[in-house]
């Protein structure tokens, strides 16, 4: 094969992040067969550089290094150099950054892998500077050092590729073991709890992240359990993030991070997947006990969502960065004196809710929050204070923005187009629903692959990377939250086409499913895992589809198809770092279906549904049926119909239903009993 163009070929890329690179010196490459065969052909080790464009240090290093000549000649004489989007390639970078891990480093971004011609990886790292610093060589230094050892150490490179890929073989491997039952969720939850920060919530010290995925199963254990303790986890982390700087108590929206143990200083980046989880999580916890600070960060984050983040068509963007004019957090802080010269004489009511002052909170500057919010305010002193924050937004409206990453990925659509889904209800604001409708017909039309399945990534028209598991995955749990919030049968044809996709490209002859679909040409190794991160496992909600789909359909296939993903997985050490798979566990075994019989526009037969949609269980799961018998025989409200003329909820649990309702404000009663009498 003759050799790729001696340039920089990103410009031809579509994603944001290897646009910003498109005009460095470095000959870089776009990951895929080209640039593999390149390696091979050239006999170069492969420097792989993983980031995304929200990423400071990604751009820290890019200045520092990859913008210098010196370093680029170096890079370009020794290496084939490849970038790659990790938000593009997730499957990619989990690769890799599994292997770092295995080497016993600590994992982030930038990721800075090295790798054989073959894409075996032999040695790695994150950030390197440009000098040596932080007890780190310099990046040349390592250049260097790498490209010597590999020509003269070729055997210590051999067995060191031979051992990570074994160890990247052995974590792909299922772990079988038996369902969980009650008593192993109840140790895992219980032991989550007293990790919890008591003080400010969340977990651990600096920095600290949300960690959605784990307390939506301790939010779900409060239900199964009765712990007071593991709802007050939740609503903890929730309050103390909503009045911290994490929080952008002007435009709405949580940032990705706190760099501190208080969530006061964020790492400014937003990224969709994560207000996608919090809005869902404050949906939850606001159904159950409503509460006006999470309502309020509800609608401001919805309206963040729909200001800032819509995308091409109606999908949603997948990050706002944290820098501009090259400084990180420069577009949201404020001085004294700005505040001041804005807000006039409603300034000092302002600085001292919101810590403004002379010094700063940060770096000389200010974070707003309300921290150390005391008694709640008056009526008048919220109003001035929602008008000075009008007034800075607008005032922060002019500054240079942040740069956006607005390609669509069809996996955090799915996040947030579930998330629209139950907060329309929880906060009764079904206009909400309109925008997860029409960015789920943007990705169920536009990101579709000629066999039906979906894609990755799209921009400006353009798809840059083939479908996942966790893209089907979330995109089927999308359109059963739509089919429960709508009625509407054909969302559940998309939820089933998905599943069956799934079983068709992804599934593991043990159990499970790989990251990758069956026919991925530049993958090393198929990755196969249930461990949440920072988004939800695609093997955790592939595991939740299928347990809504065996309550919706009646289908026991989807019972064993539940089973067996949860199966694959449930013998690992790790279990308590797959929350997702034990909300799908106890979706399977615990869900209250809610049958509602009637004409689906009747008005009480709405309000029934309604009420179901906004329980805060997540284990209640809304069947609605012109008439029961229209349900399969084999399930247990066939037959069941409307009550004198009325529409009826059915409440049905372990094959058995209860009494029926026909008053909406009772049904949330029907949903609390566990003693249900069957009919």
């Amino acid at each position: 094969m003759s050799r790729l163009p001696p340039e920089n070929l990103l410009r031809h890329a579509t994603s944001p992040y290897l646009l910003q690179h498109a005009d460095n010196p470095v000959h870089w490459r776009v990951w895929g067969p080209e640039a593999l065969a390149e390696a091979e052909a050239l006999d170069r080790p492969i420097l792989l550089s993983v980031g995304y464009a929200a990423c400071h240090w990604c751009h820290v290093m890019a200045h520092e290094s990859f913008e210098d000549p010196e370093t680029a000649a170096l890079m370009n004489a020794l290496f084939v150099n490849i970038k790659v989007d990790r938000e593009e390639r997730p499957d990619i970078d989990a690769l890799y950054m599994n292997a770092l891990h295995l080497m016993g480093e600590h994992g982030g971004w930038p990721l800075t892998m090295f790798l054989t011609p073959r894409a075996e990886p032999f040695w790695g790292g994150t950030y390197f500077p440009p000098e040596p610093r932080y007890g780190r060589p310099s990046f040349r230094q390592v250049l260097q050092g790498i490209e010597e050892a590999y020509r003269a150490e070729g055997g210590k490179v051999t067995q060191n590729v031979q051992a990570l890929k074994g160890a990247l073989a052995r974590m792909a491997q299922a772990a079988p073991g038996p369902v969980p039952d009650r008593e192993v969720l109840a140790r895992i939850a219980l032991g989550l709890v007293q990790h919890t920060d008591k003080e400010e919530g969340g977990f651990g010290g600096a920095p600290k992240f949300p960690s959605p995925p784990i307390f939506r199963l301790l939010w779900q254990m409060r239900h199964r359990l009765g712990q007071p303790a593991c709802a007050e986890a939740v609503e903890l982390l929730l309050r103390r993030m909503s009045q911290g700087g994490i929080y952008d108590h002007l435009g709405g929206g949580y940032a990705r991070y706190s760099t501190d143990a208080i969530w006061l200083v964020p790492h400014f980046e937003k990224m969709l997947y994560d207000n996608a989880q919090i809005l869902e999580l404050l949906a939850l916890v606001h159904a159950d006990r409503p509460d006006p600070l999470f309502a309020q960060r509800a609608e401001e984050t919805v309206g963040w969502l729909l200001r800032e983040m819509v995308a091409e068509g109606d999908a949603f963007a997948a990050t706002q960065d944290a820098d501009s004019e090259g400084e990180e957090g420069k577009f949201y802080v404020w001085s004294a004196a700005e505040v001041d010269a804005l807000l006039g004489e409603d300034a000092p009511l302002f600085r001292q809710v919101y810590d403004v002052t002379p010094e700063g909170n940060w770096e000389g500057k200010n974070i707003l929050h309300r921290r150390h919010a005391a008694a709640p305010l008056s009526e008048d002193a919220e109003a001035t204070l929602a008008r000075c924050r009008a007034l800075l937004l607008d005032a922060r409206s002019r500054r240079v923005w942040p740069g956006r990453d607005d390609k669509v990925l069809a996996d955090w659509n799915g996040l947030m187009i579930a998330a629209l889904a139950r907060a329309a209800f929880a906060f009764d604001r079904p206009d909400w629903l309109l925008p997860a409708r029409r960015a789920f017909a943007f990705v169920a039309g536009r990101m579709l692959a000629p066999d039906g399945r979906l894609l990755h990534a799209l921009r400006h028209g353009q798809a840059s990377a083939a479908g996942l598991l966790e893209d089907h995955a979330a995109m089927a749990r999308a359109a059963i939250a739509l089919f429960e919030a709508t009625g509407e049968a054909a969302y559940l044809g998309n939820a089933i086409a998905w599943a069956d996709l799934v079983e068709t490209h992804f599934a593991a002859p043990d159990g499970g499913y790989f990251t990758s679909a069956e026919d991925a040409q530049d993958v090393l190794v198929r990755g196969r895992s249930a461990m949440d991160n920072a988004t939800p496992s695609g093997n955790g909600m592939m595991a939740e589809v299928q347990a809504k789909l065996f309550h919706l359909t009646g289908n026991d296939r989807w019972r064993i198809a539940t089973e067996t993903t949860i199966a694959a997985f449930a013998g690992s050490e790790g279990v308590a770092a797959m929350p997702g798979l034990l909300v799908a566990t106890d979706l399977l075994t615990e869900a209250a279906t809610v049958v509602v019989v009637g004409d689906p526009a009747e008005p009480r037969a709405r309000a029934l549904a309604a009420t179901a949609l906004a329980h805060p269980d997540l284990t209640t799961v809304l069947i609605r049926t012109a008439g029961a018998r229209d349900l399969p025989t084999s399930h247990p409200a066939h037959g069941k119909g409307m009550v004198g003329g009325k529409p009826a909820a059915y409440v049905c649990r372990n094959g058995s239903c209860g009494l029926p309702v026909t008053d909406p404000a009772l049904l949330p009663l029907a949903l609390s009993r566990e003693d249900l009498l069957a009919a």
